[in-house]
């Protein structure tokens, strides 16, 4: 299982990416929250995704986020590193994402 730190880690890792994505790859017309939910550990992180970019990660969960995302730690650490495929992940209710279909489309492209 890994840890609270580690989880943070990894968020941070992706939000860096993200960032240098949408450098890239031009800007993603999505702003709404974000909590992403530890199931395992009990723990929460939330911030904001604005124009492709995750800013504000901050601990504690946002249950008014407009985008959940609930994993286990090792399941979050293995998708930010890429040895899990999001999709697969999904299917096999390994992740959870509750958000709008439209700002699931939007993420896709994001990631």
């Amino acid at each position: 299982m890994a840890s609270v730190d580690e989880c943070r880690q990894a968020l941070q890792e992706l939000a860096a990416r993200l960032d240098r994505h949408s450098e890239v790859q031009g800007r993603i017309d999505l702003d709404r929250t974000l909590a992403c939910r530890i199931t395992d550990l009990d723990t929460a992180f939330h911030g904001r995704i604005e124009g492709g970019r995750l800013v504000g990660l901050t601990d504690g969960d946002d249950p008014t986020a407009k985008i959940a995302l609930s994993t286990s730690s090792d399941d979050l650490v293995a998708l930010v590193h890429g040895q899990l495929d999001m999709a697969k992940a999904v299917a096999a209710r390994r992740v959870s994402i509750k958000a709008n279909p439209f700002d699931l489309m939007k993420l896709r492209k994001m990631l």
